[in-house]
């Protein structure tokens, strides 16, 4: 038997007006996610534990089986480590955001128009970047608006605040020292110089220049959070005795795989948004289950990119364009096919919240529930009840018949 768990990015929310006090998946027309809920075991799960406003990185963490208070250092190693920066003990790693700032230096567009283009250029001149501390400079761009940044060199520290302010309207924070270390506060003051020096470098990029002729926002700045360090854990391949794959679209979530040992399996045309090719992605997988492969740990993003967006109709059509491709998954034989969020993402709160989220396990001996819908509400009367991510491969390894008794 092998073991899927598919998990869409932020697919919970809350009650909207609009659609008649329903959850975009409730409004969604899924007749394949609500023929899972039918054939499978329900419930509702708290990614990290009840009101804990997850982080993709630390819900999967602990859907994963690993304890998120142990092993998140920040997110930035896991953006690194996702596209194929190796970084080196000592490293300090952050994920960063290409973001527009007008002359004022107030942020006017924190991801840049979702740039989609060109962001390997601005890459090459960020990574010109020359700093008197004999501190160099990695950079790398990820998908979308995202990138990567990391700092290599004598005497650093991961104690550093961020720089991204989190809404537009504000200009970058600065970063300060966490601790009272000297390296602390040399990495924040490194920090706070590159994040000034990469407004000069592309406030006259071409690319800008010819994104702002477009009516474009341009790339003209970066913006880095979630500084850390790499984190030591076992391999997932050697705590399940699986021989685990992933198949994802943004860098943070293919850096927790790369750090937990799995393969990667790239997806042409996986954008991480809402334009994503999930006819590719659904083939990917259906590929990826007839290799070697016993365990496959699949992230999907748009519906999560709708959310922090607030748009409502697109994340219902995203949610509906998910739910085509799963009635081809369904017709996959012999698994135990997991379905599930890594957390809340209300379009009417635009970030994450602690609101659980649906789950429901399909696969041969289920205990079929009385569940005939799969959203937050109808699977709060399944059979699963109520668990925390960390549950999630606990359960999986037992229907796998690959767990191990604890006593006589």
């Amino acid at each position: 038997m092998k073991g899927i768990i598919m998990i869409i990015d932020g697919m919970g929310d809350r009650p909207i007006e609009e659609l008649g006090y329903k959850t975009p998946l409730e409004a969604a027309v899924t007749p394949n996610m609500d023929k899972m809920a039918e054939n499978g075991i329900c419930g509702i799960m708290d990614p990290i534990r009840p009101g804990i406003r997850a982080g993709s990185d630390t819900s999967h963490i602990s859907i994963l089986g690993y304890d998120p208070y142990e092993v998140y250092s920040g997110r930035g190693p896991f953006e690194a480590a996702g596209i194929g920066v190796d970084v080196l003990p000592g490293d300090i790693a952050f994920r960063c955001n290409f973001s527009s700032v007008d002359d004022k230096g107030i942020i006017i567009d924190r991801r840049a128009g979702r740039i989609r283009s060109g962001t390997e250029e601005i890459a090459h001149t960020i990574n010109s970047m020359e700093l008197e501390e004999n501190v160099q400079v990695i950079f790398k761009e990820s998908t979308g608006h995202r990138a990567v940044l990391v700092l290599r060199g004598e005497g650093l520290s991961d104690q550093v605040s961020d720089a991204d302010p989190k809404h537009e309207g504000k200009t970058p924070k600065k970063v300060m020292a966490l601790d009272n270390s000297e390296e602390a506060k040399k990495t924040a003051d490194i920090l706070n110089k590159v994040v000034k020096k990469s407004y000069e470098l592309l406030k006259h990029h071409p690319l800008n220049i010819k994104r702002i002729e477009n009516g474009e926002n341009p790339a003209n700045i970066i913006i880095p959070r979630g500084a850390g360090a790499v984190p030591n854990v076992e391999p997932f391949g050697e705590k399940y005795g699986l021989n685990p794959v992933c198949i994802a679209e943004t860098g943070l979530i293919k850096g927790i795989a790369t750090i937990a040992g799995m393969q990667l399996i790239d997806i042409p045309g996986a954008t991480g948004g809402t334009d994503t090719n999930l006819e590719n992605i659904k083939n990917g997988i259906i590929e990826t289950v007839s290799r070697d492969y016993d365990f496959i740990l699949i992230n999907v993003d748009g519906a999560d990119e709708a959310g922090h967006d607030g748009e409502m109709d697109e994340k219902v059509k995203f949610i509906e364009k998910v739910d085509v491709i799963i009635g081809e998954l369904m017709k996959i034989e012999d698994i135990y096919f997991i379905l599930t969020a890594d957390h809340s993402t209300p379009i009417s709160i635009m970030d994450h919240t602690g609101d659980p989220v649906p789950i429901v396990i399909t696969g041969p001996g289920i205990r079929v529930d009385d569940v005939k819908k799969f959203n937050e509400l109808s699977t709060v009367k399944g059979g699963l009840c109520r668990i925390r991510g960390n549950n999630i491969m606990d359960i999986l390894m037992d229907l796998m018949n690959k767990s191990t008794k604890f006593g006589a």
